[in-house]
């Protein structure tokens, strides 16, 4: 007889960590079962080297307040962007409060995020966007210089022999943060089995089934002997990245009908140099060459991982047809059906930006990734740098009623009308918004919960359901407190 669960998680990733210790703390009787087909959770998009583990709050990445047709900047997406990592920070220091995650520079550490640009097009942008975000209470920290001598103050791999002369800028947000979501989901997967949640490895999730009881049937498949299996599910999570994709077109609900997605890889240049690391303390964003895709942004980063400092720089996009870095090459042909081939057609035709962006991309040696850096730290050496391989991106391909189909950056929730099932499509910035999205999610899968599910919800997150930007004392309680919680203060 097949055993029945509450919930099925898929993915070891932090969406599904997040969900699974939402849910615990809401519902500590559900029975869940996570599968992750990987050897142990963490190992993808979540993975320490597969990300930049920049706490995304819009307070150095330029994509989320660009230059309106009539020239004005609007804030309003920026603050959306910080108001949802506000979330994630308190709801890991609640945990971090219950015990349920381990010390905070284990984790997470405080990092500053600056924007720096040249040129006096650009140089006129940053400085106007430095007007706008001041008056916003959760920007209010943000610091702007055209002064060579400050901007040396902030990162001196910046400044150290650059040409004179040379029109630039930087902003600065001391209160930024840099994120191990590796560490992070491995420490939320192993207290979820500490209360019981069963977290089966090496087993990947074929299909998923609708029953006539409402409940799904999840088909699954070891990786080691190939031997299958199955459990039915009250509710389903995919939080597979671009396999979610797959999974939800195996269910066959309606909802995901028109989806198709991009995959783009990318790649670092790395140093661990000690002479090189102690001389930035920083994530310092630009902006994108013309027709990269958001995820693209070139940054030069302050990594923490295992307690060990490192520098990256990039990402170079690469491309490859698997939606997983370690999916299959087929993954791109296989996701094309009737329902989504026209909108997949149509992104293909209208980003050819894009497409040559991509192949200027993958046409550059090690000595021109180099080049690209030096932009950035113009004494930077070829051989002190080394090339990584990052995660898969599967960026999201959609019906669009104007256009007929569109290429969207960011994350979106797909789930069935009646909220027995929901997957995560998409990429960047979702790690650091995972709470916002789970939230929404229980919000839009369990109607008939929700309501008594929130006091507890404003205990793990005290701001949920609130605007704290519009709020400037509540904004800097919250900064406070949660600085003080992580240990950010340090």
């Amino acid at each position: 007889m097949t055993a029945t669960v509450d919930v099925v998680l898929i993915g070891g990733g932090i969406m599904s960590a997040t969900l699974g210790t939402l849910l615990k703390e809401l519902q500590p009787d559900w029975s869940i079962v996570a599968f992750e087909r990987l050897s142990d959770v963490a190992q993808e998009s979540s993975n320490a080297w597969n990300n930049a583990g920049t706490g995304h709050a819009a307070l150095c990445e330029l994509n989320y307040m660009p230059r309106g047709e009539d020239g004005s900047l609007d804030p309003a997406k920026a603050v959306q962007i910080n108001e949802q990592f506000q979330l994630s920070r308190q709801f890991w220091s609640t945990l971090v409060e219950r015990g349920v995650l381990d010390a905070p520079e284990t984790f997470i550490n405080p990092t500053p995020h600056m924007t720096f640009v040249r040129g006096e097009e650009d140089v006129a942008y940053l400085k106007d966007r430095y007007e706008v975000l001041k008056q916003q209470p959760l920007f209010s920290g943000i610091e702007y210089s055209e002064d060579s001598r400050v901007i040396n103050r902030w990162a001196p791999l910046l400044m150290q022999k650059r040409r004179k002369g040379e029109p630039f800028a930087a902003t600065r947000v001391p209160a930024g943060t840099d994120v191990d979501f590796g560490a992070l989901t491995r420490q939320l997967f192993d207290a979820l089995q500490d209360r019981g949640v069963d977290v089966v490895t090496d087993t990947e999730v074929r299909s998923l089934k609708r029953q006539g009881d409402g409940t799904w049937l999840v088909n699954y498949r070891r990786t080691v002997g190939r031997t299958p299996g199955r459990v039915r599910a009250r509710f389903v999570f995919v939080g597979a990245g671009g396999w979610a994709l797959k999974l939800l077109q195996s269910s066959g609900i309606p909802e995901i009908k028109g989806y198709g997605v991009f995959p783009i890889g990318g790649q670092f240049l790395k140093t661990t140099d000690p002479a090189i690391v102690a001389q930035h303390q920083a994530k310092v964003y630009s902006k994108a060459s013309v027709g990269a895709p958001p995820m693209s942004v070139p940054h030069l980063d302050t990594r923490v991982v295992d307690g060990e400092s490192a520098l990256l720089f990039g990402p170079f996009a690469t491309f490859s047809p698997k939606f997983l870095k370690q999916g299959r090459i087929t993954d791109i042909v296989a996701q094309v059906r009737p329902g989504n081939i026209g909108p997949m057609l149509k992104v293909a035709l209208t980003n050819f930006d894009l497409i040559k962006y991509l192949v200027g991309e993958l046409t550059k040696t090690h000595r021109r990734k180099v080049d690209s850096l030096r932009v950035f730290m113009p004494t930077a050496k070829d051989e002190d740098w080394t090339l990584i391989q990052a995660g898969q991106r599967a960026q999201v391909m959609k019906k669009d009623p104007e256009k007929g189909g569109v290429l969207q950056f960011g994350t979106e929730v797909v789930a069935s009308a009646d909220g027995t099932i929901a997957g995560l499509l998409g990429a960047s910035p979702g790690a650091s918004t995972a709470v916002a999205i789970m939230l929404n999610l229980l919000e839009r899968c369990f109607p008939d919960r929700f309501a008594q599910w929130k006091p507890a919800l404003k205990e793990l997150v005290p701001s949920f359901g609130e605007s704290l930007n519009s709020d400037p004392a509540a904004a800097q309680e919250t900064l406070t407190e949660t600085a003080e919680a992580l240990a950010l203060n340090a």
